[in-house]
């Protein structure tokens, strides 16, 4: 068990309800992010992360911009992705986007490197799906690289090769935290172990204690190279009010549409309000008052031996105003109150 627990949330951009009943114009919810996380800050909360996506119901699909406006309005919170989809992107450029925020931050940085539950970056960028497994595996070979060595030297069938190149700017003293973002494949679990990463394990329904598998494959396997396991993340969704009531009574509206939504896209039926609950019950949804939601994480990180519990607070279409009280409850005392628990 982690002797010091971080206490994390994270966020898509979903795209939110104004005043009117409105859905709000993508930079206005760019911007209320961008205030929830200085709120994060403000509350004790250890990292922000961003997620990437190119879908109209999602605002965020440069996360790294934002988290620069965020680096200048904070000065504690660890910030980054949730996740980047490397197999779209080039790793290089990202290095160099992620050493420049790091730098900006003062060695406050980190990235979330995964394959995304969504496809559209790859027709966005001109990528085949047929090379889903190619591009994700030589990419993160690649950037594995650059974030431990000073000069690259490397070849591949998705890119050109590099020879004695070097990346600028170059990493801070600290070097850049790199989590492998896993949404439930033993491939994912040895692939984190290969290349010696945390892993961050997205866990958006059931319960969570069906990771255990792989958390046990994961320190097996490090236990066969010889090396002490990193540290283990759990990503999933919640929100916290007042009361039970309440929190399941806000957040509902907003977790029917967006799972209604990919649902009509994947050919899933549309969720109930018993789903819900049973999920909020005995899955992986935190929602409910402080002490609830508490109540659950402790669990969970009892089950699984984690470092960090990453909250996605933001779930369709509820509102900016529910999202920065949740924040706030969730950093001021949730987290305490989970650590106290923990001690």
């Amino acid at each position: 068990m982690p002797q010091t627990l971080e206490l994390a949330i994270d966020t898509f951009g979903d795209v939110t309800l104004g005043a009117d009943g409105q859905r709000l114009p993508h930079d206005q919810v760019i911007r209320n992010v961008v205030d929830q996380a200085v709120l994060a800050d403000q509350a004790g909360i250890d990292y922000i992360g961003l997620g990437e996506h190119h879908r109209d119901d999602f605002a965020i699909s440069a996360p790294e911009p934002i988290l620069g406006a965020i680096a200048a309005k904070t000065s504690r919170i660890r910030m980054g992705t949730a996740v980047t989809v490397l197999s779209s992107d080039d790793p290089i450029r990202l290095f160099q986007r992620f050493s420049t925020l790091d730098a900006l931050s003062g060695g406050r940085a980190e990235v979330i490197l995964g394959r995304g539950s969504f496809t559209e970056s790859f027709p966005l960028f001109g990528f085949d799906l047929s090379d889903y497994e190619l591009l994700f595996n030589e990419k993160l070979d690649l950037f594995a690289r650059l974030i431990r060595e000073k000069s690259i030297t490397w070849s591949g069938k998705t890119r050109p090769p590099l020879k004695g190149q070097k990346v600028f700017p170059p990493l801070g003293p600290k070097g850049l935290k790199v989590w492998i973002g896993m949404g439930g494949s033993p491939e994912s679990v040895i692939r984190a172990v290969s290349h010696d990463l945390p892993m961050m394990m997205a866990i958006i329904g059931g319960a969570p204690a069906r990771f255990r598998p792989f958390v046990d494959l994961y320190q097996r396997a490090y236990d066969q190279i010889g090396k002490t396991p990193q540290p283990l993340g759990v990503h999933s969704p919640g929100h916290v009010a007042p009361t039970d009531e309440q929190a399941r009574d806000e957040l509902w509206p907003g977790y029917k549409a967006l799972h209604d939504r990919i649902g009509r896209e994947r050919g899933w039926p549309p969720t109930s309000r018993a789903t819900f609950d049973h999920e909020a019950d005995h899955g992986s949804l935190y929602v409910g008052a402080p002490e609830t939601v508490t109540r659950k994480i402790v669990q969970t990180v009892k089950a699984l031996g984690l470092a960090r519990f990453e909250m996605k607070y933001s779930s369709g279409t509820l509102a900016h105003e529910k999202l920065m009280a949740s924040v706030e409850l969730y950093g001021t005392r949730v987290a305490p109150l989970v650590r106290d628990m923990l001690a």
